[in-house]
């Protein structure tokens, strides 16, 4: 849909798709013409923008890979409201988008996500059975922690008094506001079960910088024990953004889809 760019090998396309709540996802197509789509999920507060996203987007489309990266829902372009325990909701942007790759006969084989994307991806392949793999970048494993850091050391006794808490900049004015029930709403999600959901036919990766000021590497550790099917791979010296270390996450991140397109074309799908 409307603006489109092309280099030698790819077409660069605006793509619109609607989630279920009728909100408007907007998102980038990288579309190299195969059928398999590894779909980019950003992380907290941020967008399909993210260097991240669109380097790693990049480094897929050079090698014959279609991406497609796109901003959730109150995110980037999307419409919709952001709130803090969006996770279940941006599952369900997640599977708005395969859904509709499927109609058009395409099919998103791999599922990457930073941060807070890594844990969507991460309840997706716990819920439905029918992703190859994902990979888990920077994710969280207990959402429970992490809070006190964004709201305040008693984050608990304002939410339960004044029933929301709003998150301001360092002008004063408020980014997000996050109530109670938004807050219920990420405290609630067991990691740890859901990652013993996932089917172990579903390959999952996990990379983690080891100097995370974030969420800690720890994490990444607690994801490789519990996970049935896993692979980790810890950059060395990297921070949450991977902010000197793009070059090294690109080549994980591809080394690995490229293990999982073979596998497949090796099975004859």
């Amino acid at each position: 849909m409307a603006q489109t760019t092309k280099n030698p090998v790819v077409l660069q396309q605006r793509v619109v798709i609607p989630n279920k709540h009728g909100e408007k996802l907007v998102g980038v197509l990288h579309d190299s013409g195969s059928k398999e789509i590894v779909v980019l999920c950003h992380g907290f507060q941020c967008s399909k923008d993210h260097r991240a996203m669109v380097n790693l987007a990049t480094t897929l489309e050079k090698e014959g890979i279609t991406a497609f990266r796109f901003d959730f829902s109150g995110n980037g372009e999307s419409e919709g409201s952001f709130a803090f325990g969006n996770y279940k909701k941006e599952v369900d942007d997640l599977r708005s988008v395969v859904e509709h790759f499927a109609a058009e006969n395409r099919v998103v084989t791999v599922m990457l996500g930073h941060s807070r994307g890594g844990g969507v991806v991460l309840l997706y392949a716990s819920k439905f059975y029918s992703i190859r793999a994902v990979v888990n970048t920077s994710g969280r494993y207990d959402l429970k922690s992490g809070i006190k850091e964004r709201l305040g050391e008693d984050f608990l006794e304002r939410i339960k008094r004044e029933g929301f808490i709003d998150v301001k900049n360092r002008a004063g004015e408020v980014k997000f506001r996050v109530t109670e029930a938004d807050l219920m709403d990420r405290m609630n999600i067991n990691m740890h079960k859901a990652c013993q959901q996932i089917d172990k036919d579903c390959r999952v990766l996990t990379i983690h910088g080891s100097a995370d000021e974030v969420i800690p590497v720890g994490d990444a550790y607690k994801f490789a024990k519990i996970i049935p099917n896993h692979e980790l791979h810890i950059v060395e010296g990297a921070d949450h953004g991977y902010k000197l270390h793009q070059a090294e996450l690109a080549s994980a991140v591809l080394q690995f889809v490229k293990s999982i397109l073979t596998q497949d074309n090796g099975a004859g799908t």
